[in-house]
């Protein structure tokens, strides 16, 4: 999963801006932004609105990136991965019923390794 810096570097990148003119655009040192890109530093709520309002994205999107990002942030085993993609393209009822299996499959295993102890 992509770091902030790297959101927001590929961001400026796409806009086709400098980090001295990203800088200058909100008000903040290249260095500071420098700091966000680089060093992992997390900007402050007032930093990523402006961010955020320039390139045109949300601020959620700048700290968490994609949905499909987050997932394989979260999720580990590519085959879940893959298959939880597609379930998406199901229809409402679809992925209900698949949910609902999947709610019941695990809280039958919780069950028994809460008897096993």
């Amino acid at each position: 999963m992509k770091e902030l810096g790297t959101r927001i570097a590929d961001l400026r990148k796409k806009e086709g801006l400098t980090q001295s003119e990203l800088a200058r655009k909100i008000d903040l040192s290249h260095t500071q932004i420098t700091r966000y890109e680089l060093k992992g530093v997390q900007p402050p709520a007032d930093v990523l609105k402006k961010l955020a309002d320039i390139f045109g994205t949300s601020i959620d999107y700048i700290v968490n990136g994609t949905a499909q990002e987050k997932a394989q942030g979260a999720l580990t085993d590519a085959e879940l991965i893959k298959q939880f993609k597609e379930m998406e393209q199901l229809p409402e009822t679809e992925k209900n019923t698949i949910l609902n299996v999947v709610s019941a499959f695990v809280r039958d295993f919780k069950t028994k390794q809460a008897y096993m102890l």
